[in-house]
């Protein structure tokens, strides 16, 4: 080829350069430029919703631009999993996950119509809803070391309520019964409301559950709160001890709440969408309303959210293949 003609080639090639990459800059500049849709894998009224509307009242006039709350509850949360996964990537389609979505159901299903890793981008980690052990009238011990001698006690083991299999409450109670050595029966139901107004008539000894659900039953005297499955007590709790305080320190667990994007979302997108959320969650008003929920806010990068997930999908895949659980 000529040096002339290769020259040629060469500046052309050059000046379509900027025109092949102005399509995702200008998405990121732009961005957003139209209402963007909040995808809530639960129906309306739990405390995933709450979560959401609660935050997106606040993230939309940060954003410029309206957030709506679209509820596809169903699969396991897999049904809104996969919508929002086949989305386009363009940051105007974001999906409440939690660590069902993200970390449990992947183990759980042999066939999952998303993959939780390769379909779906971290943004950050919302909030936590620590699980707290409690008991109802049909369970005589008041503290856990009561309750566990009065499970062993039975040889045909003891029932336990979750609020359906597979949920963050389920998996709670089966790590309780293998660091306890314990024969806990589960008995899921669908949701938490149903579970503890059996839990508070007495049909079923004991459940884990979160302090946004279980709130109004633990303070109205309903039910006993035995341990918090937290690092630290609670500040809405302050005399329930955690597990770790009663010698099981493994017994750590919440229902963790995020925001995924579709993979191929691009990163200026996903940091502006970061760093908006970050601020709505560490907004004063903002954070005040979900603790009084019963949530410990969190807001963190897209890293350290990444890196959590792995971590959780480490331990929480081991426990479930030790027990065989599978929901198909």
């Amino acid at each position: 080829m000529p040096i002339s003609t290769l020259k040629r080639t060469l500046a052309l090639a050059a000046a379509a350069l900027p025109l092949l990459a102005t399509p995702t800059a200008q998405a990121a500049d732009t961005y957003p430029s139209k209402p963007v849709r909040w995808v809530v894998p639960y129906a309306a009224g739990g405390g995933s919703d709450f979560l959401a509307r609660t935050v997106s009242q606040g993230l939309a006039p940060r954003m410029g631009q309206p957030v709506v709350v679209d509820n596809k509850p169903g699969g396991n949360t897999a049904i809104g999993a996969s919508e929002t996964a086949r989305a386009q990537p363009d940051g105007y389609t974001m999906l409440s996950a939690d660590n069902g979505t993200l970390v449990f159901n992947p183990a759980l299903y042999q066939k999952l119509s998303y993959d939780a890793v390769k379909d779906l981008a971290p943004v950050t980690l919302m909030g936590r809803f620590p699980m707290i052990l409690v008991a109802g009238p049909g369970l005589k011990a008041t503290d856990v070391k009561g309750y566990i001698e009065e499970v062993r006690a039975r040889k045909e083991g003891m029932d336990y309520a979750s609020a359906g299999a597979g949920s963050p409450h389920h998996l709670a109670m089966e790590l309780l019964k293998v660091e306890t050595g314990t024969n806990l029966v589960h008995v899921p139901y669908r949701g938490a409301a149903p579970a503890l107004a059996d839990v508070a008539g007495g049909q079923i000894p004991a459940m884990m559950v979160d302090l946004a659900a279980g709130a109004g039953f633990i303070h109205g005297g309903k039910v006993r709160a035995l341990a918090v499955a937290n690092p630290t007590r609670l500040a809405q709790l302050p005399d329930v001890p955690t597990f770790a305080e009663l010698g099981f320190k493994n017994v750590e667990a919440a229902a963790l709440v995020g925001i995924v994007v579709p993979a191929a979302t691009p990163a200026p997108v996903i940091d502006t969408l970061n760093r908006q959320l970050v601020a709505t969650i560490n907004d004063p008003a903002t954070r005040q309303k979900l603790v009084d929920f019963g949530i410990e806010p969190v807001g963190n990068t897209p890293e350290q959210y990444r890196d959590l997930l792995q971590a959780e999908r480490t331990r929480w895949h081991k426990l479930i293949r030790d027990l065989g659980i599978k929901l198909d």
